[in-house]
């Protein structure tokens, strides 16, 4: 099955705000780093997995640093090898995304993304959890799947390979938790799609098969990081989708 991209993969609304964190290199390479200003626990990382636009769109840090306030040390990964789509790209409609994607696949993305959790691991860390936001949806399953990882969130994800992803997701997530945050428009893992994962992966309304999802109406593809924040509908669906997030690891023990 090949792999695309849509324009809702490049859609959405630039937030306003500082970030509070720091670039590092890890492992020679650039992370975005966002810690509390007190506690957590350095043992447990928590990778945000971005969307296309990766460290060069405020949003991502700005989210990095919501989690840090929650107690995470958090790491944002430039797994895009400082070529992430331009923030100015963002509802250009002309941007050749496919082109684009041929440079960022799954060798490209492993090549960062295993030497640095291989550095954060000599740096004490021993627990991984992933959250992953479009683009990074399909890499925080693939850890799943590897089982590198012991528990995610996936906010509207893109490159799935549906059912092949979800069937070899089903087979661990009894021990590596999964959360789906999915929405009512999204051409990347719409309704239908949603509906084959729940028929994988379990009715997706209990923790208890070690999968749930929950739906937005109301949201677009996106809304979960470049969500326009006026619109009541997303605005509630971002702030839930972080706050139901935060919940999934509270009860996982993470």
């Amino acid at each position: 099955m090949s792999e695309s991209l849509g324009q809702c993969c490049i859609s959405g609304v630039t937030w306003e705000g500082e970030p509070k964190g720091q670039v590092q290199k890890i492992s020679g390479h650039d992370v975005y780093v966002a810690e509390p200003k007190e506690g957590g626990d350095k043992s447990k990382a928590l990778l945000l997995l971005s969307d296309v636009f990766g460290l060069g769109l405020v949003n991502n840090k700005l989210l990095a640093d919501d989690y840090a306030r929650q107690g995470y040390h958090t790491y944002l990964v430039d797994y895009l090898s400082g070529d992430p789509i331009g923030p100015d790209e963002m509802n250009s409609g002309n941007f050749d995304l496919m082109g684009w994607l041929a440079k960022h696949g799954e060798e490209a993305v492993h090549s960062v993304l295993d030497p640095v959790m291989d550095g954060l691991k000599e740096q004490g860390v021993n627990k991984f959890a992933a959250v992953g936001y479009c683009f990074g949806g399909k890499y925080t399953v693939r850890l799943a799947i590897q089982k590198r990882i012991s528990l995610g969130m996936i906010a509207h994800p893109s490159l799935l390979q549906v059912p092949e992803d979800l069937e070899a997701l089903k087979k661990v997530t009894s021990e590596v938790p999964m959360l789906f945050i999915t929405c009512e428009t999204d051409q990347m893992y719409g309704p239908e799609k949603q509906k084959v994962g729940d028929d994988i992966l379990g009715n997706g309304t209990t923790e208890g098969e070690g999968y749930k999802r929950i739906y937005y109406d109301g949201c677009t593809h996106g809304f979960a990081v470049r969500g326009d924040k006026s619109d009541p509908k997303v605005k509630f669906g971002k702030e839930d989708a972080f706050k139901q997030t935060l919940e999934w690891f509270k009860k996982a023990g993470f």
